[in-house]
């Protein structure tokens, strides 16, 4: 088997354990890429508990800009013994495999169709460092010096990464430095070239690397949120933490005095009931959650849906369900959040693709929660929300205002303003509030959840609850305008066929995209941003004899949205499913579309994805 031969084109996977200290070499030898101007897919897969199972992390490198998950290991780096078989298993035909050679394998262990590559890292760090814990965090550094070597690094790179990452902790630094040369030394006195290089290009451009759960959280900062209440749970926790990181910051007063306020609460039902209370009195406030969280608030949703107050949740969505797969990726929330609490209720849902989108939506959620009263979802992934991505850097207007929409104040009261807190006024169904002590005797009102009236007083009438009710649809109608558009991206070619996709699968469904096109295939695709859909969306689905519907949950989520608000035929959409918890690969796409559409010509496609 000829070995794999690329340049600037190749997947590279660590397998680890947990609580290994590997995280952080493997990011190093991430960004080092970066550094050298070559784009760069970072997936860290890791286990729920806190040591001691495995763990990998994929690196994607592409100077052609592809993002997402290809599918298939040109070259692993094998560290961990519990998963040897699987992860050797995983290697492309021609592949390559780095191990750890201070103790010898048999030969059965190996493949005899990729390159060996054996480096004693245990025995390197032995002949320096003393300390056990040192030895183990050392270990992965050193076989980051092998790769350097191999890859062709620049190790002036390398060692400006190092000094960056222990700033302030100097005594690191040479330690550090020391197993990086031990490896790097070995691998250029003992190992043979192999097939794949790294070389300088200039494809990053000024495209910043991040988590989607530090954009959200910067997003809510930008977008007015005062007030977050929260419960520790995978995978949400970072975003709570970032909103703090960035509100100690940039929320305070010159005197040093906080201008925003952060509970960790007792549990999510209580989370979500202080965000409400913030919400009615005024504040921006949100809470951050995965898919049990909002199992739990639902009827504070319902609540906020029907005495229409504002409110912010952002959910990481996991895999479930019950506890299901805490550190694992899917799309598989939707249902739950579209139609939270008991009764007839619709939710907005918002759904970034990338950190950028999550900073700009993070913003946004809080100005549609403010004028159209009611609580707005933003649909992040762990994918998102928990790796780092290489995304456009964020832009602000700074003469964008926060939209707080119909809020009376004391001088609208004063000067005679007629106020019925449940009244339609304008035409497009959404009523004015105030905020309580706004004026002393007018424009004050009961928030309840129970059956009311245009005055918000309590009525059981049929007639009051029914004009209320069909007042809340018709809400639901003028947002659909003022909600994210989608994304429509038109074949090269008129085609009868269609795709349909949200939030993470967009990098790998933009490269399946453009190899099917290679081949001949045609898709008109269209991402949703956002759920009410537009009339756009119904229309894209009408103007194709059939869509594809991509997306990571198993029951075909999304295509029963759109089945359900579209009134669609369900035989003009058919479903690509993926949802083993691990981001959506392009080669998953292009062999289920291909296998799908069942045409000889997609033969020779199905059988190289």
């Amino acid at each position: 088997m000829k070995p794999i031969a690329a340049i600037n084109d190749f997947v590279v996977k660590f397998a680890n354990v947990n609580g290994s200290g590997s995280a952080s070499a493997n990011g190093l030898f991430a960004k080092v890429i970066l550094r050298m101007g070559v784009p760069v897919g970072a997936r860290n897969i890791f286990p729920s508990n806190i040591q001691g199972l495995p763990t990998w992390y994929e690196v994607r490198v592409s100077e052609a800009g592809w993002l997402g998950r290809r599918g298939g290991i040109d070259l692993m780096v094998a560290m961990n013994p519990q998963t040897w078989d699987a992860d050797i298993k995983s290697i492309e035909p021609g592949g390559y495999l780095l191990y750890d050679s201070s103790k010898p394998l048999p030969a059965s262990k190996f493949r005899d169709d990729i390159t060996i590559i054996g480096a004693p890292l245990t025995d390197l760090i032995a002949s320096e460092f003393t300390d056990p814990r040192q030895r183990q965090l050392f270990k992965n550094i050193c076989y980051v010096g092998v790769l350097a070597q191999l890859l062709g690094f620049e190790t002036e790179v390398v060692k400006q990464l190092l000094t960056e990452e222990f700033k302030g902790k100097d005594k690191l630094i040479a330690p550090n430095l020391k197993a990086f040369e031990l490896g790097y030394t070995f691998a250029k006195d003992h190992l043979a070239p192999i097939g794949l290089k790294l070389k300088r290009a200039d494809k990053v451009g000024d495209r910043i690397f991040v988590e989607g759960n530090d954009a959200a959280a910067l997003g809510a900062v930008y977008g007015g949120a005062t007030f977050c209440a929260w419960y520790p749970i995978t995978p949400s926790t970072s975003l709570a933490e970032g909103f703090q990181k960035y509100c100690d910051r940039l929320r305070k007063d010159p005197d040093g005095k906080n201008r925003f306020a952060i509970v960790q609460a007792e549990d999510e039902i209580a989370s979500i009931g202080m965000v409400m209370g913030a919400g009615w009195a005024g504040s921006r406030a949100f809470t951050c959650t995965s898919g049990p969280g909002i199992s739990l608030m639902n009827e504070f949703v319902g609540f906020s849906y029907y005495a229409e107050i504002p409110a912010v949740i952002f959910d990481v969505q996991r895999g479930g369900p019950s506890t299901g797969m805490p550190t694992r990726t899917q799309q598989s929330d939707l249902l739950l959040a579209a139609y939270a609490s008991h009764g007839d209720t619709k939710h907005p849902l918002l759904f970034p693709a990338n950190p950028t989108e999550a900073f700009e939506f993070g913003a946004q959620a809080f100005d549609l929660a403010d004028f159209f009263q009611t609580t707005v979802f933003v649909m992040l992934e762990l994918d998102i929300g928990m790796q780092e991505w290489l995304t456009p850097p964020f832009k602000w207007d700074a003469k964008r205002h926060l939209n707080r929409g119909k809020v009376l104040s004391y001088e609208h009261l004063e000067q005679g303003v007629p106020f019925g807190r449940y009244r339609d006024v304008d035409g497009d169904a959404v009523p004015y509030r105030t905020l309580p002590g706004t004026h002393p005797t007018k424009g004050s009102y009961f928030t309840r959840g129970s059956s009311h009236d245009k005055d918000a007083r309590y009525s059981e009438k049929g007639e009051d609850y029914t004009e209320g009710m069909e007042r809340l649809l018709r809400k639901w109608e003028t947002m659909k305008s003022h909600v994210p558009a989608p994304i429509v991206r038109k074949a090269s070619r008129v085609t009868p066929d269609g795709v349909i996709y949200m939030g993470s699968t967009d990098p790998a469904m933009e490269e399946a995209l453009h190899a099917l096109e290679g081949h001949g295939i045609h898709l008109d695709a269209m991402r949703v941003r956002s759920f009410p859909f537009s009339n756009e969306v119904f229309d894209f689905i009408n103007d194709h004899e059939q869509v594809f519907v991509v997306e990571q949950n198993r029951d075909a989520q999304l295509k029963s949205l759109l089945v359900n608000e579209g009134q669609i035929n369900p035989a003009r959409l058919v479903s690509i499913l993926h949802y083993d918890g691990t981001p959506i690969t392009a080669r998953f796409i292009i062999r289920d579309i291909t296998e799908k559409l069942k045409g000889p010509h997609t033969a020779p496609l199905r059988e190289k994805a």
